[in-house]
């Protein structure tokens, strides 16, 4: 079993900046993608950020060029640098990570608890 648990999350002023945290735990034999999503109220989940395991990136036209999606390696996190934050940025944002796990090993994805942003005009 792999458990995600987000951090980082609260109020701040629009062009502030937050950095959100994703710490994976379990046994993990490969990560194939990590993700941010984040959902506003009435509106569906949306994919904010990617990092796949080639190293590339990801990032939704809405925060390109002010949000960077990074991992630590050695801590089993994942990161998002948010930047010059609007109040369209307000949202419960949630890490999702596709791992290879198990035995037999199987692609699962798991999803943190969600973290709320919020952004004030």
């Amino acid at each position: 079993q792999v458990q995600l648990v987000e951090s980082g999350g609260g109020l701040v002023q629009a062009g502030g900046s937050l950095r959100l945290s994703c710490a994976a735990s379990g046994s993990i034999f490969s990560i194939n993608s990590m993700n941010w999503y984040r959902q506003a109220p009435g509106k569906q989940r949306e994919l904010v950020a990617r990092l796949v395991y080639t190293g590339n990136t990801n990032y939704s036209d809405s925060v390109k060029g002010r949000f960077t999606i990074s991992r630590d390696n050695a801590k089993n996190t994942v990161y998002l640098q948010m930047n010059s934050l609007k109040p369209e940025d307000t949202a419960v944002y949630y890490c999702n990570e596709v791992v290879v796990t198990g035995t037999p090993q199987r692609e699962y994805s798991y999803w943190g608890q969600g973290t709320q942003v919020t952004v004030s005009s």
